[in-house]
């Protein structure tokens, strides 16, 4: 082996450690993030619950309205959605970005909103409603599916589809409620400006990781919706 060809073996373990060395801080900080958001949970059981309850009983009251409605009414949603099925088959995959945008804008918008209302004192009816309506939007999509495919075929969609796209979207959501519950309490119990100052600071890089899930999210949504919605 002559001296070129052992100059290039150390440079090539050179380059191997440093790339080495990037994938373990990488990793290290993905666990650090991880066990953040797990300290976070353990920390606020009890928010959690609470958030959790509301989001369930939108979810319920979104079931029932569609269960209540008359037969005329629920046909005029097997109408609907038979024809927005339809509608979206008939679309090339150019629509797939026009839906992205709206489901980014949308996951963005929401979480600007919980996260501004929830540093206020009086803002968190307002989360709380945001809650239970997410909830009720959802309970409204499982049982609209149910009703237009049938038991047995819907619950099936709604288990790989909805199930699947919300996978993200119900944690992040129900998160940013518990960050916001937390900010409030903060708040109201506590006058010393200081200690109200790290607790927004801490809402507000709390909102942040949620949005990235929540961008994420969007993501899963959309690719999601178009493959299946092209499947039926």
């Amino acid at each position: 082996m002559n001296l070129k060809e052992q100059m290039k073996v150390p440079r090539k373990y050179k380059y191997e450690r440093i790339r080495t060395n990037v994938d373990y801080k990488k990793s290290k900080k993905r666990s650090k993030i991880i066990n953040v958001l797990i300290e976070f949970v353990k920390n606020n059981i009890k928010e959690y619950v609470i958030v959790t309850l509301i989001f369930l009983i939108g979810i319920f009251l979104g079931v029932m309205f569609v269960n209540n409605l008359e037969d005329g009414q629920k046909t005029e949603i097997i109408s609907y959605v038979n024809t927005y099925i339809e509608a979206f088959k008939q679309t090339d995959s150019s629509s797939n970005i026009t839906l992205l945008q709206n489901n980014l804008r949308d996951n963005i918008i929401l979480t600007v909103i919980i996260w501004f209302i929830g540093s206020t004192v009086i803002g968190i009816p307002i989360v709380f409603g945001i809650i239970i309506f997410r909830g009720f939007c959802l309970g409204y999509t499982i049982s609209s599916i149910t009703v237009v495919l049938g038991v047995t075929k819907g619950i099936a969609f709604t288990a790989i589809s909805i199930i699947m796209q919300n996978i993200l979207f119900i944690p992040a959501i129900i998160s940013l409620g518990v960050s916001a519950l937390k900010a409030y309490k903060s708040i109201y119990s506590d006058k010393r400006k200081e200690n109200i100052k790290l607790e927004l600071i801490r809402h507000t890089v709390f909102s942040t990781l949620m949005l990235i899930i929540l961008i994420a999210s969007a993501v899963v949504e959309t690719e999601l919706s178009t493959n299946l919605l092209r499947g039926l």
